[in-house]
């Protein structure tokens, strides 16, 4: 019998023991594996990223929602079908209510896993590059939710910086407006995702996971609003995309996007397939790089915080 706090948000067995018993946790999205990876590959990289975790001693926690229930921890029936069933949608925080209404399923975007995540009693949680400030926002105003709900959802979130076709200077001056604290793991500068360095300086830096959590233990101590911890930890330099590809690369995807129309939650889509095209997968092996090394301190900051 499953143990659930809500019908709706069901931890599984393995991920409700570790939560009861105080041991490391890292929860992971699925929108990687149903949307930003082909098939049978992202099904490899979802047992791959879940295989890191428990390699380091912690218990993973990929989140999806299957027939309107909020699954935190998938079994192997689950992770399948967030890999290979057709028509998943990709739902944010706000989808939530309606897709527990409707049963629908989806994978989760870094809002709708940072919240249940959250919901679930999770700390930690790793992904690759988070969303942000698009570029060209004075017209369009075209922010990611994740950045809302990352100012009022008290979670650490592993990752790569946020994705580099977005407006990173004005991304940070937001997360600084909000709150969101941010520490560079081993680094003085914001990372890039696809790119060792965005070349944007951060105020603080830390060495060790421990030091990680325990900036956790004193957001907890101060209370004040639940604000998240952004660790960002980048890309090593032998695994980046090179930075020139990059940069020639992406020119050429804003301006097709400006000649096509492409505007609206169509533009993250179309700007990171034409990268994978255009770089001829080298972008999407710098990702994977950093999705793996993100989850990997995950869990090294997992097991300082449980202890």
């Amino acid at each position: 019998m499953r143990t659930t706090a809500h019908p709706i948000l069901q931890p599984s067995d393995e991920v409700a023991a570790a939560l009861a018993a105080g041991a490391p946790v890292v929860a992971l999205e699925s929108t990687i594996i149903s949307h930003g990876l082909p098939q049978p590959r992202n099904l490899e990289v979802a047992r791959e990223l879940e295989a890191v975790v428990r390699d380091a001693g912690a218990v993973p926690a990929t989140i999806a929602v299957l027939d309107g229930v909020a699954k935190v921890g998938l079994d192997e029936v689950e992770l399948e079908r967030i890999a290979t069933e057709s028509g998943l949608r990709k739902l944010g925080q706000r989808d939530l209510p309606v897709a527990a209404a409707l049963k629908a399923s989806g994978a989760t975007t870094v809002s709708a896993t940072s919240f249940l995540a959250a919901r679930a009693g999770i700390r930690i949680f790793a992904t690759g590059g988070l969303g942000g400030v698009h570029r060209g926002w004075t017209e369009e105003q075209d922010e990611s939710a994740d950045l809302d709900t990352l100012a009022r959802t008290r979670i650490t979130i592993v990752c790569a910086g946020v994705k580099s076709i977005l407006d990173v200077p004005s991304t940070l001056q937001r997360l600084e407006t909000r709150g969101v604290t941010i520490a560079g793991y081993q680094t003085d500068t914001f990372p890039g995702f696809y790119l060792h360095t965005s070349g944007e300086p951060i105020d603080w830096r830390i060495e060790a996971p421990e030091e990680a959590a325990a900036i956790m233990r004193g957001q907890d101590a101060l209370g004040g609003p639940e604000t998240a911890l952004i660790v960002a930890n980048p890309v090593p330099v032998a695994q980046q995309l090179d930075p020139e590809l990059h940069d020639r690369v992406l020119g050429e995807a804003l301006a097709a996007a400006e000649r096509e129309g492409v505007t609206g939650q169509a533009i993250t889509p179309f700007l990171l397939g034409y990268l994978v095209r255009g770089t001829a997968g080298a972008s999407l092996e710098a990702n994977l790089a950093a999705v793996r090394g993100n989850v990997a301190l995950a869990s090294r900051i997992a097991l300082a915080w449980a202890q």
